[in-house]
């Protein structure tokens, strides 16, 4: 039998590491401006062709290479950051493998330009599919100047696979921001199809933000910072106010290195429960530092996994910095008693004659002793002082507090009734849904709010939940999407056009679907520096803000790889209901629920949302009945 082990040509091997190291123009990006970091330059460019499909080229004043070095860097496991294993537990360079310029090489032209600044005159390399073409002198200015021509030309499949335009470009500029948050006193510009950006001087990380994300952001944010044995964390987090529903701000960076950790994410997470909504996203970005060797970042290629050996203990010193920061600067409100609906909060008297001066109505305690007494009295309702009250018999009508709180309880027991019409009514009509049973709501059901938040009802089979939120969106997004199909969505002029302040990712995104969008209802004019004005909006919006469903809309775009072209009515007005439907936490009358639910049961298909959240729950009378066994 022939031997079959062979060993891979290095032009294979190299596309294959490719796979993993060079997934999009934006790793290309990633890896090269990490590499002119390394070499300590202070002024990066980063010039932009068809979004990284024709040239990708990056500028630099570091320190350059020399004929030999240039030549040598391209070769598989290359590198000047490490010399033996142990290196890899004392890493302070953001590369380190050795394999991003031969994987580069290995899909795309490059050609190089450096000098090292002890050196008169520089070199220039060719480099074509691994293949180096040419080496010769070249005069050029101190550091590296490498052009990335044509990526994945002889690898059609790879280049067949790229997004659009606008998708690759929106993953550069998230890449290039990353970048520029971790290397705020380096001088950073990005340059696509010969327009500037970004032009990012260097700051202070506070200022960055604001360059990056807009001078808005910065009233928005307060510090965290701590230093202990184990970790030093710094940086800012968002107010809770502020919190986004989509696509927030999060950058987590370990020792000038941008991370993805969920396990420190739940952390902050936890940290703003009680201070937003459940589905709200605060912004932040915060920086550890800690001793290189208790962490291991060679676990991906691309080097954004991070294991940390103290990972426990930098949760709670985490936990605690960013629970700090937010009780320091005030950021839980307050309670306010003098607003118009504020209860009357009984004050005690001294001169009543009951005991502790407060007396119940006799007619509602039994055990109540036969004895005149002067009941207490509301410091809120009598206008007067406290001193005054104690002074003086001024008295409120107390019974009627009482008489409330009986009505009630009698509202209670008559809704608990109407309740347990659902063993009475197990033939009420049921709507179809893909095989599975729709609940229908019993004639006459009762409504009521839990938290408000959902709705509950009797039903054939037990007793219906209802979230009130996803229920709202379904309904709305079943009457947009058949005034979109119908062409029906009249367009209403605003009074005062309201403009919208982008990122270059989602200005780029705007600009590509502002036709499909403008034929659903807005008018949108493009004032420069990525802002643009909203001059009409959909009337079918209502009372809804034209700003957050325009930037719902570019979100779902930039998220959706932007492919709005199949179902783009579907993803408007998809967009569009998930921002004018009510939230949860907004109270609703009797009136409302049952119309809610009304609407919400006549539909076709009422049990999930278009993206397949459940909107209606049943607790059947057999789950009831196993609560009291």
């Amino acid at each position: 039998m022939s031997d079959v082990i062979r060993l891979l040509p290095d032009s294979v091997a190299n596309q294959i590491a490719a796979g993993e190291v060079i997934q999009r123009p934006a790793s290309v990006v990633k890896e090269l401006v990490e590499n002119a970091v390394d070499a300590g330059a202070k002024s990066i460019q980063v010039i932009i062709k068809d979004a990284g499909r024709t040239l990708i080229q990056i500028v630099d004043d570091g320190c350059g290479m020399s004929d030999t070095d240039a030549r040598l860097a391209f070769e598989r496991h290359a590198t000047s950051k490490i010399e033996q294993a142990s290196d890899l537990f004392s890493l302070h360079t953001m590369g380190f493998r050795g394999e991003a310029l031969a994987s580069i090489a290995a899909v795309a032209q490059i050609d190089l330009r450096t000098r090292v600044r002890s050196s008169d005159i520089g070199t220039r390399i060719l480099i074509s599919g691994s293949k180096v073409e040419s080496q010769e002198p070249e005069a050029c200015a101190p550091g590296c100047n490498m052009m990335v021509k044509n990526l994945f030309f002889n690898v059609p499949a790879r280049r067949k696979f790229l997004k659009k335009d606008t998708v690759e470009f929106s993953n550069i500029a998230r890449e290039f921001e990353r970048m520029a948050l971790v290397n705020h006193s380096v001088e950073l510009t990005l340059v696509h199809n010969d327009v500037t950006v970004h032009k990012l001087l260097p700051s202070s990380l506070k200022q960055r933000i604001a360059d990056l994300f807009g001078k808005s952001l910065d009233k928005q944010l307060i510090p965290v910072a701590t230093s202990t044995s184990i970790v030093t964390i710094d940086g800012f987090i968002s107010r809770p106010e502020y919190a986004r529903k989509r696509n927030a701000l999060q950058y987590l960076t370990v020792n000038g290195r941008h991370m993805r950790h969920p396990y420190f994410h739940k952390a902050v997470m936890q940290c703003y429960a009680p201070l937003m909504a459940s589905d709200d996203q605060p912004n932040y970005f915060l920086n550890f530092n800690v001793d290189p060797q208790t962490i291991d970042v060679n676990i991906h290629p691309t080097k954004n996994e991070i294991k940390f050996e103290n990972e426990a203990a930098i949760w709670q010193i985490l936990t605690a910095a960013v629970k700090e920061s937010l009780g320091r600067f005030n950021v839980v409100p307050g309670i306010d008693f003098d607003v118009d609906d504020a209860p009357d909060i009984p004050v005690f008297n001294p001169n009543a004659n009951g005991e502790h001066g407060v007396e119940l109505d006799n007619s509602y305690n039994p055990f109540a002793a036969s004895v005149p007494v002067t009941p207490p009295v509301s410091r809120r309702s009598s206008g007067v002082s406290g001193d005054s009250l104690r002074s003086t018999g001024v008295s409120s009508d107390w019974d009627k507090l009482y008489a409330g709180f009986m009505s009630s309880s009698s509202e209670k027991e008559e809704l608990g009734s109407k309740l347990n019409v659902m063993d009475e009514k197990a033939d009420s009509p049921e709507l179809p849904f893909d095989d599975e049973p729709v609940v229908a709501a019993a004639p006459d059901a009762a409504t009521i709010q839990i938290k408000n938040r959902y709705i509950m009802a009797s039903s054939a089979s037990g007793v219906m939940v209802i979230d009130q939120y996803r229920a709202h969106v379904k309904v709305l997004f079943e009457r947009y999407k058949d005034m979109l199909a119908n062409g029906d969505a009249p367009s209403q002029r605003m009074m005062f056009p309201e403009v919208v302040d982008m990122t270059p990712a989602q200005s780029d995104m705007m600009a590509d679907i502002k036709d499909m969008v403008e034929a659903y209802g807005f008018e949108l004019s493009y004032l420069g520096d990525n802002s643009w004005s909203i001059i009409s909006m959909p009337s079918m919006l209502g009372t809804a803000s034209p700003v957050s469903v325009l930037m719902r809309i570019v979100d779902d775009a930039v998220d959706g790889a932007g492919e709005l072209s199949a179902g783009v009515s579907d993803r408007i007005a998809l967009s569009m209901a998930r921002s004018a439907a009510i939230r949860s936490g907004q109270q609703l009358n009797a009136e409302e629920r049952e119309h809610l639910m009304a609407s919400l049961l006549k539909l076709p298909m009422p049990n999930y949302t278009p993206d397949g959240l459940s909107i209606i729950s049943v607790i059947t009378t057999d789950d009831i009945a196993k609560l009291f066994q």
